[in-house]
């Protein structure tokens, strides 16, 4: 059986750009599995922008041609600022026929440990051997949907992600749980379709981003000091965003330490453009609900302050939490011998796991290189990183093949 260098499951933006960076290493067999851009085409709402800048918003790639704008050039279809999704959809799967065209859109169905391989099965019951898998398959396995409403029907309640079309509410009376961008986003398209909308959130208030002070600072500060404040990364605050920006910095600083700068930087917030189209949208701050009943095609809740509402669904944009142990295709061997501290792999250089040659892109390496790996600009650190770690490591000899003793690191 013929045996692949490595082998990527996912073909979004992370998978898409390790793949382009990997093809740069001159006689690496590789092969990438997936859909591209299926995630963003299909789990999340039409009509939604996004949120990080123009910049933040480039995949990755070595030769730095296949940016927004060439992308523009191509295809002639003109991009606005914020990046509508469907227009970013278009652009990575415009990125995918140029740099990753031989991709196989089969789904994986399983991975298993065999001797000095990964074993990979796919949907038709194919056999794939790898020395290395890269494992950029996203976050749609870890919608977070609070587990005290797992009671309640997909009728009367759901999670942001499993709506491609947010009209179907239109009429209907829905409490949006959350505050942040999925939340506040999904309550204005609604609104918009003609919805009875209510956002309910914990948070004490509601984080907007480019508020009056930031857009103070850009009108007043020169392009030079701008550039010293905020890196092209566009994540995290003045200042703390050029340390998010460096993972290998950020890595050395004490545990305590990043996981505070890490909550600093990626808190619960909305794009300031939302404030408009939210007028006339009740928000309740500060509360959460105390209980959710059916009651025939509606669900009856109670919130924490007393109040009670009858609604015709509730719709959670209470994001995602990462637990590799979700990805339904890793052996149950293959789960139980990652380290990982909250669901979160430990992941060392090349973003490699404690299981040796298995490497996560995208949010699961959150928790070991930052919350710049939970965004689209994340691409570039992360493709060049595991490009560097397969570069550095010895070639096996001709005809033979090289099998890695990767340290093993304890159980958390």
């Amino acid at each position: 059986m013929r045996i692949y260098d490595v082998v990527i499951i996912g073909a979004g933006p992370y998978g898409l750009a390790g793949a382009a960076h990997l093809q740069t290493i001159k006689g690496l067999n590789l092969r990438v599995f997936g859909e591209p851009m299926s995630f963003w085409d299909r789990s999340m709402p039409t009509g939604m922008f996004l949120r990080s800048n123009w910049t933040a918003t480039q995949i990755a790639d070595p030769s730095r041609s296949l940016t927004l704008e060439a992308y523009v050039a191509a295809s002639g279809n003109h991009l606005s600022a914020p990046v509508p999704l469907d227009g970013f959809v278009q652009y990575g799967q415009w990125y995918q026929q140029r740099a990753v065209p031989d991709l196989d859109r089969r789904k994986i169905v399983g991975v298993e440990l065999a001797p000095k391989c990964f074993r990979l099965k796919t949907e038709d019951g194919e056999a794939i051997d790898t020395r290395r898998l890269v494992i950029a398959a996203g976050i749609g396995s870890f919608a977070n949907r609070p587990p005290e409403f797992q009671h309640l029907s997909p009728a009367l309640a759901s999670h942001t992600s499993e709506h491609r079309d947010l009209g179907r509410f239109a009429g209907r009376r829905v409490l949006v749980v959350g505050s942040g961008q999925s939340a506040l986003e999904s309550g204005a398209l609604m609104h918009e379709s003609g919805a009875d909308v209510e956002i309910l959130g914990r948070a004490q208030e509601i984080h907007w981003l480019q508020g009056r002070l930031s857009k103070t600072l850009h009108h007043r500060l020169g392009k030079f000091i701008r550039q010293l404040l905020y890196a092209p990364t566009d994540v995290g605050p003045a200042g703390l965003s050029q340390l998010m920006a460096r993972p290998d910095l950020l890595r050395c600083l004490p545990r305590s330490l990043q996981d505070r700068l890490r909550k600093r930087s990626v808190r619960p917030a909305g794009a300031r453009w939302l404030v408009d189209r939210l007028q006339g949208v009740p928000i309740r701050l500060g509360r959460s609900i105390a209980s959710a009943t059916p009651r025939g095609n509606q669900v009856k809740v109670q919130v924490d302050d007393g109040t009670e509402r009858t609604v015709d669904h509730v719709l959670f944009g209470t994001g995602y939490r990462v637990d590799v142990s979700k990805y339904e295709f890793l052996s149950a061997q293959i789960s139980e011998s990652i380290a990982r501290i909250n669901g979160y792999p430990i992941l060392q250089d090349g973003l490699e796991s404690s299981v040796p040659g298995l490497h996560f892109l995208g949010a699961p390496a959150v928790w070991s290189f930052g919350p710049l790996m939970q965004f689209v600009s994340g691409t570039h650190y992360a493709s060049r990183a595991i490009t560097r770690q397969i570069l550095a490591e010895p070639k096996p000899a001709r005809g033979k093949q090289i099998i890695r003793h990767g340290r093993s690191l304890p159980s958390v």
